[in-house]
C-alpha cells in the first residue's frame, strides 16, 4: 500500500487559502479605518465572564463612549467625505462578506 500526495494541488489549495484570508483581513481592516474616518466609531461593550482576566467597569465604559464620541467631532473631513468614507467602508464589508460566502460555497459546491 503506497500512499501518493499530489503536491501540485496541495500548493494550490495553500495559495488560495493564503490569499483568501489576506484578501480578508484587509478588506476588514481597510472597512474598519474607513468607517472611523467617517466618524462612526465602532465601540462594543465587553461581555462579562466569570473566569475573565479584565473586566471594565460601567465608568471605564463611559470614558471609552465620550472619547469615541469626541474623535467623531474632530474628524477634519467634510459630510461629503464623511458619506463617501462610509459608503466605502460598506463596500469592504460587503467584499468579506462577499469572499466568506464565496468560499463556502466553493466548498459546499465545488468539489
Amino acid at each position: 500500500m503506497s500512499i501518493v500526495i499530489d503536491w501540485e494541488a496541495f500548493v494550490r489549495v495553500f495559495g488560495a487559502a493564503l490569499v483568501g484570508a489576506v484578501v480578508i483581513v484587509s478588506f476588514y481592516a481597510l472597512g474598519l479605518r474607513l468607517l472611523v474616518r467617517a466618524g462612526r466609531v465602532p465601540l462594543v461593550t465587553p461581555a462579562e465572564f466569570t473566569d475573565a482576566i479584565t473586566v471594565l467597569t460601567d465608568k471605564e465604559i463611559r470614558r471609552a463612549a465620550k472619547q469615541a464620541e469626541k474623535a467623531a467631532k474632530r474628524s477634519p473631513l467634510t459630510e461629503g467625505q464623511k458619506t463617501l468614507a462610509l459608503v466605502a467602508a460598506y463596500a469592504c464589508f460587503a467584499m468579506c462578506a462577499a469572499a466568506v460566502l464565496g468560499g463556502i460555497l466553493l466548498i459546499v459546491f465545488g468539489h
